[in-house]
């Protein structure tokens, strides 16, 4: 059985952006970065379920909110981001 978080699945598209530009954001107070995995452990979803959670970091970046921590890097298994602010 998949899981995802019942609160994810019904938030609005704003809303997941929000919430993704907001971890982004605690996690850089923290000195951490955001990655596709701390965002999945955050919503509660299944590794498996990568592809969603990368869709939504990609969405966030485009809104501008935040921005890859080393745009150079080419591989997007270990894209990290943070805050456009930061």
């Amino acid at each position: 059985m998949e899981r995802t978080s019942v609160e994810v699945i019904e938030m609005t598209k704003e809303d997941r952006i929000r919430a993704c530009y907001q971890h982004c954001c605690l996690k850089y107070m923290e000195k951490e970065h955001m990655t596709n995995q701390s965002l999945r452990v955050r919503f509660e979803i299944e590794d498996k379920n990568y592809p969603m959670v990368s869709k939504l970091m990609k969405e966030t970046c485009n809104s501008g909110l935040i921005k890859e921590y080393q745009p150079e890097n080419k591989s997007k298994k270990f894209t990290s981001y943070i805050p456009y602010w930061g």
